[in-house]
């Protein structure tokens, strides 16, 4: 019994004291946006964490040779982001698409808010509001109309409008800067 101990004990420290395979990097970066209104002074916290991990892997790992060079493998990167929201709900965003998008010349900015994204113009002025749906996709929702919005593979903000008096669905897209 006493030599299965010692064993175990033996094999599990061996096990812990393998070399690290991956180099991994964390940055945690916070944002906090302060909104006042009629309601009071409201604070949103954004904190987007953003982990690279990649695999160590040697040039000529059977060589003889005591210094070996490191190969290039490729890095994975993976962004989550956390949105705290005033009433002190969180919500994680996989993606953020927060940006400014340009369309007829005009600039829109395109931010996180509590229950999606709001679209505000140069003015800072709400345009309309983003909810997720299931695919993929958000509705895009104004005072007098409700459109399908999604990103393309460039990243740009394509809108999708369904008009009453020609049947047809109008298609608009705008361009991230």
């Amino acid at each position: 019994m006493k030599n299965i101990t010692t064993l175990a004990f033996a094999l599990l420290l061996s096990v812990s004291i393998q070399a690290q395979n991956t180099n991994v990097t964390q940055v945690t970066k916070k944002t906090v946006t302060t909104v006042k209104d009629s309601d009071g002074t409201k604070q949103v916290v954004k904190e987007q964490n953003t982990t690279a991990r990649q695999k160590v892997e040697l040039e000529n790992a059977d060589s003889s040779t005591l210094n070996k060079d490191l190969k290039d493998s490729p890095v994975e990167m993976v962004s989550t982001t956390t949105v705290t929201n005033p009433d002190g709900t969180t919500r994680t965003v996989a993606l953020d698409r927060s940006a400014i998008y340009q369309f007829n010349g005009s600039n829109y900015r395109l931010s996180l808010d509590p229950s999606g994204y709001v679209v505000t113009d140069s003015n800072n002025a709400t345009v309309a509001l983003l909810r997720a749906t299931t695919n993929n996709s958000y509705i895009y929702r104004t005072k007098d109309s409700l459109s399908i919005v999604y990103f393309d593979i460039n990243g740009n903000l394509v809108l999708e409008s369904y008009d009453d008096n020609s049947d047809k669905v109008i298609t608009r897209t705008f361009m991230r800067l």
